[in-house]
């Protein structure tokens, strides 16, 4: 009676949790020591939060607009396209790449003149270009941010100039940050560092570039009223780490502490590997009394020292027969200290048949006792 109790506790904790992996040497996390007022550093590839700091407060954001600018115009225009610039785009107040009425450049020419010399004239004339007028691109701004998801962020202009609706977030310039970065043009734009645009010399404005291994992208901003602004990013390994930060006057140490944070302390793991078995589940009404239940792809999370991930599956604890070897059992939850961070599809692992029920005896077989 020992073993069976034995036997079916072992089941119920397979099902309840059927993978917890502890990381032995505990990392306590440091306080970052930042300048930033607002700050966030993400991991790209999973979406993971590494460190925030009021992230979620609503700020001007200066400059940091024209992510949002370029990836509407990536998006919707073909960046070989050629612009003839309209008077309203010229003149326009802050930085500037001197555009010139009548000119004629492409779209391309013109991301990198937003990009790297952080051209609000550019902005001008894309927006017309794209949007109609900037009214009108500004609306299609908006569309991105709520089809994104970003409900922290409203725009009312494409390069940034300060307004009290005009604003975002640490957390969505992250998030809007990391989905860009998957559009090629606007990769190679935010991670070039200097080109030549007909007579215009450009170099890009964001010195991490130069000064932080890895760094590709992605934009600087500033105002009096909004302070310093930056968001880049940085690849190492093939893993890409994002950074925001907000207001702070010291903002390329501020990205340099929290780039290095994310690469020391973060790895990114393989949790589960496709094949592997995560637990067991009773079967009623069958022929076996359990079932194996199999990862059907790899998960993979960056995850510190210390830091507690578990599978779980929702449901009863118990599937009916017939179970049939490599059909979908749905899917395990992936938990990190008890936070769900992801799903993972799962499929039976073996069949298992519903009982045949004995067959009835004829008449004749009744007749002479039944079936031998």
């Amino acid at each position: 009676a020992g073993d069976v109790m034995k036997k079916r506790l072992t089941r119920t904790a397979a099902a309840v949790a059927a993978l917890v992996l502890l990381f032995s040497s505990l990392t306590t996390v440091r306080a970052l020591d930042l300048s930033a007022e607002h700050a966030i550093l993400m991991d790209a590839g999973s979406g993971r939060v590494l460190y925030e700091k009021n992230a979620d407060a609503r700020s001007l954001i200066a400059s940091t607009t024209k992510i949002m600018t370029a990836l509407v115009v990536c998006e919707q225009c073909n960046v070989l396209d050629r612009v003839r610039i309209m008077p309203e785009a010229v003149g326009i107040e802050g930085s500037s790449m001197y555009l010139q009425a009548g000119e004629i450049l492409t779209v391309q020419e013109l991301l990198y003149g937003l990009m790297l010399q952080s051209g609000n004239d550019a902005a001008v004339a894309l927006a017309i270009y794209c949007g109609g007028t900037v009214e009108g691109f500004a609306q299609l701004m908006n569309d991105e941010a709520r089809r994104l998801g970003l409900t922290g962020t409203h725009f009312e202009n494409p390069n940034g100039l300060d307004n009290e609706n005009h604003y975002s977030t640490a957390r969505d310039l992250a998030k809007l940050t990391a989905y860009a970065l998957e559009n090629e043009v606007f990769s190679k734009t935010v991670s070039t560092k200097s080109i030549q645009v007909g007579d215009r010399s450009l170099t890009n404005h964001n010195k991490l570039l130069w000064r932080y291994e890895g760094a590709d992208g992605v934009k600087t901003g500033y105002t009096k009223a909004a302070g310093r602004i930056l968001v880049s990013s940085a690849t190492r390994d093939g893993r890409q780490l994002i950074a925001v930060t907000i207001n702070a006057p010291d903002d390329w140490n501020d990205h340099t502490r929290l780039l290095d944070y994310g690469f020391q302390q973060f790895e990114p793991r393989c949790l589960v590997q496709a094949g592997q078995c995560l637990g067991q589940l009773d079967v009623l009404s069958g022929d076996g009394a359990t079932v194996d239940l199999i990862a059907a792809e790899d998960f993979s999370y960056p995850v510190a020292q210390g830091e507690q991930v578990e599978t779980r599956f929702p449901g009863p604890g118990f599937v009916y027969a017939p179970v049939l070897a490599g059909e979908e059992a749905g899917m395990a939850h992936v938990l990190l200290d008890g936070v769900p961070v992801g799903k993972i599809p799962v499929v039976w692992g073996e069949s298992v048949a519903t009982p045949t029920e004995p067959e009835e005896p004829n008449w004749l077989e009744r007749i002479l006792g039944g079936k031998k």
